[in-house]
């Protein structure tokens, strides 16, 4: 409480900042429906061989963002969006013998969104020195200047498999891009570090995904602000001679061992909603 008080009675002043504002955004409730799973050489081969397939897991590992104006409509942008998903999934073998082999989903999606207009160009020091440092590069082509495009934000979550099969191999499935197109960061994620583009048996997915994308431009505000207060709290401490006395020192967590109801999580929920005298919440920047 000390300390609270200390905060309230620092010396309140105007500062500027320098921040990102939203400008639109929007969210999706996407269903992605027969997706092919890109699967290592040998996972291929369980595939092709094995009585059954489970996918089980699901795990967003990278994605990919291009913008580009939308003709004859000044402020507009469309957004093509990659997203790259591991899917972690279970073959059977033989009776009783499960192999697990992991493989790299891609879904795809666009959206257009409202980024209005930028006339400037924004040049900023480097941390490293860069192009701006005592010896600059002797390429000073290769030092690049902010374009006067939005910047577009992705948030969202591990999808949910709502399906797995394997398809034969003449049958179509869904897919926006090759086995090529696939970038090596992305394929380093799973055991064996490269996916193959087999003609045989292919699994795919239908996968459900939450997310929310918006589009931001840099912007100065004049804002109210106090001066940082220092904490009282002295940091702990881990000591290799006596772990346990740090251990002691935790707090009990409870809550693992006690599962929410489902009268908690609704009152949980609708504590999160901020309503705005209609049905529908409101949530998010600026309301």
């Amino acid at each position: 409480m000390s300390e609270i008080r200390q905060c309230q009675s620092s010396a309140k002043e105007m500062v500027c900042i320098d921040t990102y504002r939203i400008l639109d955004s929007c969210r999706d409730k996407d269903c992605f429906e027969d997706v092919r799973v890109f699967l290592t050489e040998y996972g291929q081969e369980l595939v092709e061989r094995g009585s059954a397939v489970r996918a089980k897991c699901a795990r967003i590992v990278w994605s990919y963002i291009d913008i580009d104006p939308v003709p004859f409509n000044r402020g507009f942008y469309q957004l093509n969006i990659k997203i790259y998903i591991r899917i972690i999934s279970e073959v059977c073998v033989s009776p009783g013998n499960i192999q697990e082999v992991e493989g790299i989903a891609v879904v795809e999606k666009k959206v257009i969104l409202f980024g209005s207009e930028g006339n400037v160009s924004v040049f900023k020091s480097e941390a490293g020195g860069g192009c701006s440092g005592f010896c600059p590069p002797s390429d000073r082509c290769g030092c690049k200047k902010g374009s006067n495009l939005p910047i577009a934000v992705l948030e969202t979550v591990d999808p949910v498999i709502l399906k797995s099969q394997v398809v034969c191999a003449p049958q179509r499935v869904r897919c926006c891009c090759c086995c090529e197109d696939i970038p090596d960061a992305v394929c380093c994620t799973v055991s064996g570090g490269s996916v193959c583009d087999s003609e045989g048996d292919k699994l795919v997915v239908t996968l459900g995904l939450f997310s929310v994308v918006r589009i931001e431009r840099p912007a100065q505000y004049l804002i109210s602000a106090t001066e940082y207060c220092v904490p009282e709290k002295e940091c702990i401490e881990a000591t290799d001679n006596d772990p346990c006395k740090l251990f002691r020192s935790m707090a009990f967590p409870v809550g693992e061992f006690c599962p929410p109801t489902i009268g908690s999580l609704t009152h949980a929920q609708s504590q999160k909603q901020c309503s705005h005298g209609d049905n529908e919440p409101r949530c998010g920047c600026g309301r």
